[in-house]
């Protein structure tokens, strides 16, 4: 029989670092999360849906309201619970616990720990990716986005926010436990990105779990 393919990988990133195609792309590449005919689904798991509100660009598990924090800390618990449960699939996470920590440190001045989550998580063989870019790719991003038709109300209004918040979130990608790989996706090249996760995955025994 060949073997199962497993990976486990939290991508993190400011709000202008990756879209939804770098995930895709992550998500779908067969040296990652294995031949089409090896899967059924493959789960991709945002911690950017506004779940918490029934109204768009709402608020959920990054940017909860501080009389949210209970509700996010339990979906926080049964994510992890869930991934505990299915261990032995595929998770992709678009954005997570450093996306609600650098949410909530700049915007209420909250520090949050989330040891326990990590602790739970490095069992499992989660790996932890962060994207960034720099600052002329972020600029040229923001004003992109901010051209748009129905354009995202929560849009950093100055490219120095995202800087900023790629500096915090760089500081907590250091102090991570979680194997963890760093890449520049300034070019905007999903393909050269996604082989260098690919690459990282295969060297680190990322890509499958043992029984």
């Amino acid at each position: 029989m060949p073997k199962k393919f497993t990976p486990k990988i939290i991508l993190e990133g400011t709000s202008l670092a990756f879209g939804e195609e770098l995930a895709q792309a992550i998500n779908n590449h067969p040296g990652i999360t294995g031949p089409a005919e090896q899967c059924y689904q493959r789960p991709l798991v945002s911690g950017m849906w506004c779940a918490f509100t029934n109204f768009p660009w709402g608020r959920g598990l990054v940017n909860f309201a501080p009389q949210e924090e209970a509700l996010a800390m339990e979906t926080y618990h049964t994510w992890v619970r869930l991934f505990e449960l299915e261990r032995y699939y595929s998770w992709v996470v678009d954005r997570f616990h450093l996306s609600t920590q650098t949410f909530q440190l700049q915007a209420y001045g909250r520090e949050m720990d989330f040891t326990w989550l990590e602790q739970r998580l490095v069992p499992l063989g989660f790996r932890l990716v962060l994207v960034t870019r720099s600052e002329e790719s972020s600029r040229e991003r923001l004003a992109l986005a901010q051209s748009q038709e129905n354009a995202d109300p929560t849009l950093p209004e100055d490219v120095l926010q995202v800087v900023v918040d790629q500096r915090v979130m760089e500081r907590l990608f250091l102090k991570s436990s979680l194997l963890k790989l760093k890449v520049d996706y300034s070019d905007g090249n999903t393909d050269r990105v996604v082989g260098e996760i690919a690459t990282w995955l295969a060297k680190t025994g990322g890509l499958h779990m043992e029984s």
